[in-house]
């Protein structure tokens, strides 16, 4: 009992959400675990497809699902754009969210950070420094632009990070070569709850990080976690102060170790892939101050993912590197339970895997997507699904569909 406890506690949200909804980036557990239910296996980019629309602009940002809303951001004409669609791909609204800055990378946009919602507002974040809260009715209740007030961005490349919403705030993490910080908005008013500087000494690129926090709900406290820096850090989600770190993710201080994918956690355990995908290291939650020699339970080598975020569910830890090569490891133990590798390709895979109906969801950049049956510690394929278009998003999973958002287009698989 008291093992199932810390389960459910360790995969809490900051609040209580539906099945049905995805309401951010990693779903309803922040963790890339699907809600229950049957999942398509088998599609293609004219097969099993219920509806599709062209968005009319650019953009690679996962969309978020509540209720009957679908919310996507891209840019159209210079500008950041929020829409929403109900679930039948019928457009109700959108609204325009400051001056677009386009992406400088090739598999990037001005909108790769996902909106996120808790049924009453979306959040909705930009490359430009442009953050706004929109109610349900597509109607701005607050905005603001982050670099204008905080300093702005020296990010080599284009902004990742997304927001992630606790009980009162929705927060965003800054971390850059210089000021680097977090801050947490009231979500109701936009005004600054708190606003806790993160600057660990990480040099050169290695201080930048496009990775997104996670907010777990542990006893009834909410935790903070981020990647990045060089780094893992544990921040109250009421002050926003520093609760422990873990350092050595860096042990030769390397100048280009920025940080992409984002952590995850499961049964009392944060999930760090560091060292552009040459390392994954398992770190016990809890403790005070620099907790680095104590809380390390595990790293591995050769093992991580420098873009694709891993799947994390009871004691079990799904990683899928950039190259396609899969593993499953044991949580505590860091041992390889299984592993798979998928045919060798020009194109990598920056979309992050999902776990639905205990079949692991993996989409490269041509937008193939390899469904992979993880039934007894065995990976077996047994499902490729070309959609003929460029996607870097994560698929989102609802009511028994997926939604597959391209850099132009969004398609819901599943009849």
């Amino acid at each position: 009992m008291k093992r199932l406890c810390l389960t459910l506690c360790a995969l809490g949200l900051a609040s209580v959400v539906s099945a049905a909804n995805w309401p951010g980036w990693r779903g309803p557990s922040s963790n890339g675990v699907a809600p229950e239910g049957t999942y398509p296996t088998s599609w293609s980019k004219t097969e099993n497809v219920a509806w599709h629309v062209e968005l009319g602009g650019r953009g690679a940002s996962t969309p978020a699902v509540w209720g009957d809303n679908v919310f996507i951001t891209f840019g159209r004409a210079e500008t950041n754009i929020l829409q929403a669609y109900d679930r039948a791909g019928k457009k109700r609204w959108e609204v325009e969210v400051g001056k677009e800055k386009a992406g400088k990378h090739q598999k990037a946009s001005g909108s790769n950070s996902s909106p996120t919602t808790d049924g009453k507002h979306v959040y909705a974040y930009f490359k430009s420094g442009d953050f706004a809260c929109v109610d349900m009715q597509g109607k701005i209740v607050w905005s603001k632009n982050l670099q204008k007030e905080f300093g702005e961005d020296t990010l080599w490349w284009d902004l990742g990070t997304s927001p992630v919403l606790t009980n009162e705030d929705v927060v965003i993490a800054c971390m850059q070569t210089g000021p680097s910080y977090l801050v947490a908005f009231n979500k109701a008013t936009g005004k600054v709850h708190w606003k806790a500087d993160r600057n660990l000494g990480a040099p050169e690129e290695a201080a930048q990080a496009y990775s997104t926090p996670v907010v777990v709900n542990e006893g009834g406290a909410e935790t903070v976690y981020t990647l990045g820096a060089d780094h893992a850090t544990a921040h109250s989600a009421e002050t926003g102060k520093e609760l422990w770190r873990v350092g050595g993710l860096n042990p030769t201080n390397h100048k280009y170790f920025r940080s992409i994918a984002g952590p995850v956690v499961t049964n009392g355990v944060l999930i760090a892939p560091y060292a552009r995908g040459a390392t994954i290291t398992a770190i016990k939650l809890g403790g005070s101050g620099d907790v680095t020699k104590s809380h390390v339970l595990w790293t591995k080598e050769g093992l991580g993912a420098d873009v694709p975020t891993p799947v994390a569910i009871g004691e079990k830890v799904y990683v899928c590197t950039d190259k396609g090569k899969i593993s499953c490891l044991d949580l505590h133990k860091g041992e390889v339970l299984a592993q798979i590798e998928l045919p060798k390709h020009r194109l990598a895979y920056s979309s992050s895997p999902v776990l639905a109906n205990g079949k692991l969801y993996v989409t490269r950049e041509d937008g193939l997507t390899t469904v992979v049956d993880t039934a007894d510690d065995k990976l077996k394929v047994v499902g490729e699904n070309e959609l003929g278009e460029s996607v870097v998003a994560t698929p989102v999973f609802v009511d028994g569909r997926i939604l597959l958002r391209s850099f132009t287009s969004l398609y819901a698989i599943g009849k």
